[in-house]
């Protein structure tokens, strides 16, 4: 199997994933927005975050095309579009994740009171929109862009440049609009405490508060918008990281191991879309029901995930290490989220000692909450650093190669 042809099954499975977003945003559209109150909530955050975004794209674009002109005059014109590619996807991916959040909480809200069911479909199929959508796009952006350079016979270095700047754009993009929407929503959550609950007497989360207004619109820009673009600046670096890395192992633009982490992405996509139809629970099921519904379709996607690349790796003839290599990054993935899990779910020890503490004031509290952040991440420093050195190993690597 050439090149190309990976590639063209990398734009199909990008293009899949952007199909099953649009899909399942249609059905979550045509659910049900509550009652008149309820979607006037919804289109004052709505407006507010789209006037927010717009403000901030504004001000994003100034920054960007001066950056762009600088990076096209000191690299190539190609660079250059590899960033302002990045750059583009990585604002469109924010702003589509706004879109999908406001419209999918309040048909989550209406749902949620017919049953736990329904609820957990409508919130689940929204968060899957936003992450096949900012995949697909990634994807998209990487294979097609690789694609063309390819076909017109560019200087491989001049490829890495190129996908590199692509990431770097999406970096410019995400590191505004996560911070900026955090900024926001914590100026707006204060507002909420001293001006409309201390001073005017309305209740912090009443909506005739407009700081719960503003508040709930930096959650929106900062928790999904910039969520989203972060996602797509981290999915598309690590990516294109692989592939650099590739390329200066092997010295060749086209070699298997460059490949390799194009096609697992790929797989992997087409694997998340099935886990997504795992994901199931029953009337009246408790918390960790719940939890166990979302790791079944993680579990199943991994699985599904692994065969593929498993298959790939057989056909190519290449080392099947690389196999083992790919399980350790999912087992790393799944720790890490357990981790976080258990740090943050009240049906554990962690969270219950916190609220215990509450019983003795505010200062032991903060104590407790402190204590447990600095020693909820011993587990993923370890497992990260294992997970590096187990895959270093298998893939052949030792202590003597040099950095």
């Amino acid at each position: 199997m050439s090149v190309d042809t990976i590639l063209l099954y990398t734009i199909f499975a990008g293009i899949l994933s952007i199909v099953y977003g649009f899909v399942t945003g249609s059905s979550i559209l045509n659910a049900s927005a509550g009652n008149a109150k309820m979607q006037e909530i919804a289109s004052a955050i709505q407006i507010g975050a789209k006037a927010y975004l717009n403000r901030q794209y504004k001000t994003i674009a100034i920054v960007g095309v001066v950056v762009l002109v600088i990076i096209s005059f000191a690299f190539s014109l190609l660079v250059g579009i590899g960033y302002l590619i990045g750059a583009a996807l990585s604002g469109i991916a924010g702003y589509v994740g706004m879109l999908v959040s406001v419209q999918a909480n309040v048909r989550t809200a209406e749902a949620s009171r017919k049953g736990l069911s329904q609820g957990l479909s409508i919130a689940f199929k929204s968060g899957a929109i936003t992450g096949m959508l900012v995949a697909g796009l990634a994807l998209l952006a990487i294979a097609v862009y690789y694609y063309i350079l390819l076909s017109a016979g560019i200087d491989e270095r001049e490829i890495v440049n190129a996908l590199v700047a692509l990431g770097f754009g999406a970096s410019l993009i995400s590191i505004f609009a996560r911070l900026g929407g955090g900024i926001f929503t914590k100026g707006a959550d204060v507002g909420a405490d001293l001006v409309g609950k201390v001073e005017a007497g309305i209740p912090e989360d009443d909506p005739r508060n407009p700081a719960t207004i503003a508040d709930n619109v930096g959650d929106i820009v900062g928790d999904t918008a910039g969520m989203s673009a972060d996602l797509f600046e981290s999915y598309a670096g690590s990516l294109i990281a692989t592939i650099a890395l590739a390329v200066a192992a092997t010295k060749s633009i086209s070699s298997d191991l460059v490949i390799l982490p194009i096609i697992v992405s790929s797989i992997g996509v087409i694997a998340s879309i099935i886990g997504t139809f795992l994901v199931r629970t029953k009337e009246g099921a408790s918390m960790n029901n719940l939890l166990w519904s979302f790791r079944i379709g993680i579990f199943g996607a991994t699985i599904l995930g692994l065969i593929g690349a498993g298959v790939y790796i057989s056909a190519k003839g290449m080392d099947f290490n690389l196999l083992w290599v790919i399980l350790f990054g999912n087992l790393l993935g799944i720790i890490v989220g357990t981790a976080t899990e258990y740090f943050t779910s009240y049906e554990y020890k962690p969270v219950k000692w916190m609220a215990s503490q509450s019983e003795t004031g505010a200062a032991s509290v903060i104590i407790a909450g402190i204590a447990v952040g600095l020693y909820s991440t011993v587990i993923p420093a370890i497992t990260i650093a294992a997970g590096i050195l187990i895959s270093f190993t298998l893939a052949g690597g030792t202590v003597d190669d040099p950095i």
